[in-house]
């Protein structure tokens, strides 16, 4: 067996092993942060049940700790009391990026763990299984019961060599996305072996495996080896090391073979992760800001590496340099190493240790401004001003920058030597609460509700027949921030009726009230969308607000994995034009008669659907399971689970 196929079998509830088929999954660990958190809570108490199942659920908060309003402040108080109730960790806002504490302090190679953040991949780094859901998906888990996923295809990325001083992971996963694109992977798992990966310590592996997310595959998974165990120690826990490896004969889908010491320094161009170039065909290209962080890039080895780059210089006057650290153990450590001043002298805005600019929460850029940033993800708009031009860079390539005021290439100018970890780090869990309480809880605890704090909407079952309108038709690689905008909208994620004012708002805003009208009219909406939609985050609102709002259908080239299974979840149905020639044809408001759609959901997914305007008719399919045809036609997952409770 490769590596992941021994994961996925030690932790199969049912299911066939073989690609494309549906498989039942045990999960040890789950995460929530407090941007899809809340109603993952909320979800979870629809359940009923009386504590969390896993052998550890933790709830982080990082998204939104600048507390404008009074929303993030209750949603907060909300989480750290469900947490007391139900047995789940909680990490305090400043204690720093769920991915980067969940890598120090509890990930374990062999586990499975979950999250309701599409970078949860980053656990792939130590040797788990770990994947991005949707918050619904995470809740059942919490409740003990399995993920579902369809068995993967398996690309095994063989590395040789070794990375030269200038270049880091980041370009690593960056030469990975040049190759294989920002869509078309949804299926795949890449699975790094080779002698390259010896040389690779956990963090840059970690780096690897959370901007893996940007391929679209399923996750990205790395060896539990001699450098795991060594990170493990310095971090107190040896005792969670297992060695974890392929079989020498295992069979993977394809080899990408990458020498690490021909890789070059890259960026990801406006707009999208996929969109690849060299820093050296960009050189001398003028820059306004930097900003260092994110769970990509803000471990102590990348830090430590910008405090060495940093000592005795100043950042050049023209450009706004900022970091975040990603955990307080990154901070502690450098200040004990007298390396964190290295970052205050040379000008550096010291920022909190939170997710903050990488999801637009602060530190947006100028009009027209070139910003150069260390995260995952560019799509337009996303750092908050829709006309920036921001470029994703390795920490060498942002101090580079940082210095000179121009994009330059980090092997041209001065370089240190790679980084190594203390033998044992500084380890201080005292923002982590209930850890003597996880998995049992204090029943009795009163949930804190502030009025922010809303109630879960109920799906209702999909009817034989719907006329519908074409509320929305967009075009290629819409992602979950087109649909649900991050940023400064995120303080409404847990009331779904003021959340759901500003679905596909970058886009369209008049989407809402459309929608809205629609439905009083028993018309149902909707969505008409290219090759690779639902792209970047696991966000579920991305579907559930657009349930609220009465859509029922999708229909799109193609659909990535985790917005797919959110689709099915909040009762939405994720069809597929069987000749892609035909979105060519559709317009918004285009009124649609979709007959025996129950019917077509409950047998072999394939409907006729008959355009208005036109007169002509066009064919869709949606390849569903026999479990999520049962969700869709009950109106979503909560609704069936109800459903089944009641005997129905």
């Amino acid at each position: 067996m490769n590596l992941t196929y021994k994961l996925l079998a030690s932790h199969l509830v049912s299911g066939e092993l073989s690609p494309g088929a549906e498989i039942a999954l045990k999960i040890d660990q789950t995460l929530t942060q407090d941007a899809t958190g809340t109603m993952a809570c909320l979800q979870f108490e629809r359940m009923g049940a009386d504590r969390v199942r896993t052998e550890l659920s933790v709830s982080y908060v990082d998204h939104n700790t600048v507390q404008v309003g009074f929303e993030n402040a209750d949603d907060h108080a909300y989480l750290q009391s469900v947490a007391k109730k139900y047995g789940i960790v909680f990490s305090r806002p400043g204690n720093g990026i769920c991915h980067q504490l969940h890598l120090e302090r509890f990930g374990k190679p062999g586990k499975t763990l979950i999250g309701s953040d599409s970078h949860t991949p980053t656990g792939g780094g130590i040797g788990m299984l770990a994947m991005g859901a949707g918050g619904l998906d995470v809740a059942v888990a919490m409740a003990g019961g399995p993920y579902w996923i369809k068995a993967p295809r398996v690309v095994r990325v063989w590395l040789e060599g070794a990375l030269r001083p200038g270049a880091s992971a980041k370009d690593v996963i960056l030469a990975v996305l040049a190759k294989y694109g920002s869509s078309g992977n949804v299926g795949r798992v890449m699975e790094y072996a080779g002698p390259g990966v010896a040389t690779l310590d956990v963090p840059s592996r970690a780096t690897i495996t959370n901007m893996g997310t940007e391929l679209g595959v399923t996750t990205s998974v790395f060896p539990s080896d001699e450098e795991t165990r060594r990170f493990l120690a310095a971090q107190g826990r040896e005792g969670d090391w297992v060695p974890l490896e392929a079989d020498a004969d295992a069979e993977y889908e394809e080899t990408f073979r990458l020498d690490l010491s021909a890789v070059v320094p890259m960026a990801a161009c406006p707009h999208n992760p996929g969109n690849v170039a060299t820093i050296a065909s960009l050189a001398g290209k003028k820059v306004n800001q930097v900003l260092v962080g994110s769970c990509t890039n803000s471990s102590y080895r990348d830090l430590k590496t910008v405090a060495l780059l940093l000592k005795g210089k100043k950042i050049h006057p023209d450009v706004s340099f900022g970091v975040a650290p990603g955990s307080r153990q990154v901070v502690l450590e450098l200040m004990r190493e007298g390396l964190f001043r290295n970052l205050v002298e040379a000008g550096a805005r010291i920022l909190e240790n939170a997710c903050g600019f990488c999801i637009g929460n602060h530190q947006s850029p100028g009009t027209g401004a070139v910003s150069l940033r260390t995260s995952n993800r560019n799509f337009e708009g996303r750092s908050g001003t829709k006309s920036a031009q921001v470029y994703l860079v390795s920490p060498e390539s942002a101090v580079a920058a940082a210095l000179t005021g121009v994009v330059t290439d980090p092997t041209t100018v001065e370089t240190v030597p790679p980084v190594r970890f203390p033998d044992r780090f500084g380890v201080d869990d005292s923002m982590f609460l209930f850890r003597d309480t996880a998995g049992v809880g204090v029943p009795g605890t009163e949930i804190a509700r502030g009025p922010n704090i809303g109630e879960v909407p109920d799906g209702v079952p999909l009817p034989q027949s719907m006329r519908a309108q074409v509320a929305i038709k967009v075009g290629d690689k819409i992602t979950t921030d087109h649909i649900m905008p991050a940023g400064a909208r995120l303080k409404y994620r847990s009331n779904v009726p003021v959340y759901a004012k500003y679905v596909f708002e970058p886009v369209d805003p008049t989407f809402h009230d459309r929608c809205l009208a629609n439905k009083a009219e028993g018309v149902g909406n909707v969505v008409v969308a290219g090759e690779s939609y639902g792209q970047g985050s696991s966000r579920e609102h991305a579907a559930l607000c657009p349930m609220y709002l009465g859509v029922r259908a999708v229909v799109a080239k193609s659909v990535e994995r985790i917005h797919a299974a959110n689709l099915v979840n909040f009762g939405i149905v994720p069809f597929i034009f069987e000749d892609p020639a035909d979105f060519d044809s559709l317009e918004a408001g285009d009124a649609l008669e979709m007959p025996d759609i129950a019917a077509a959901v409950a047998g072999d997914g394939r409907a006729t659907v008959v355009d208005a305007r036109t007169g002509k008719s066009f064919k869709v399919r949606a390849d569903l399971t026999e479990r999520q045809k049962g969700i869709l036609l009950a109106g979503g997952l909560m609704a069936k689970i109800k459903a089944d409770k009641s005997g129905n």
